[in-house]
């Protein structure tokens, strides 16, 4: 049972590059279950991305500024160490599609190996953005395309300027 004297962190890591519309729908809902939530921004060398982990923290915090029991932090390393660290007990991860589900159970799996007093929840993303990642939201402002529909609006200036940065901003 749960000590209910201190209240229930969780943690939901990503790379966030960028916050997407989805990602912010998770975070909401995770918010009203949780006494804080925790967005924890990874710095993975093994990637490329469009954004700095500064960057991303910003637009994290600009995108959740409604939301004061959220918090955006940045980490490198084992998930669970990043929890420990700051007192989570709860790692918070989307799913939007059957394939999303094999891969996060095999983490949820591998994490309570990791750590028992660690619990993973999954939250279904709602219908309308169960295709969206980040690498889709890069691709199609890449190409020009809109994205006002797919990221939080502090979102939409930045990676359109980072894209297309000879554009005037919209």
């Amino acid at each position: 049972m749960a000590d209910r004297d201190r209240p229930i962190i969780a943690l939901y890591p990503g790379s966030f590059d960028p916050i997407t519309l989805g990602h912010l729908d998770i975070i909401e809902r995770a918010s009203k279950v949780f006494d804080r939530t925790l967005v924890a921004v990874l710095q993975n060398p093994k990637k490329e991305p469009l954004f700095t982990v500064e960057e991303r923290i910003h637009l994290i915090e600009q995108s959740t500024a409604h939301l004061p029991q959220v918090e955006a932090i940045t980490f490198s390393g084992l998930t669970v160490e990043c929890a420990h660290q700051r007192g989570a007990t709860v790692l918070i991860r989307g799913l939007r599609v059957m394939s999303d589900f094999e891969f996060e159970l095999q983490m949820a799996h591998t994490n309570k190996t990791l750590s028992e007093e660690i619990e993973t929840v999954f939250l279904a993303t709602r219908n309308e953005y169960s295709f969206l990642s980040s690498s889709l939201v890069k691709e199609i402002a890449r190409f020009g395309g809109p994205v006002d529909r797919l990221v939080p609006e502090p979102v939409i200036a930045e990676i359109q300027q980072r894209c297309f940065p000879n554009l005037p901003p919209a």
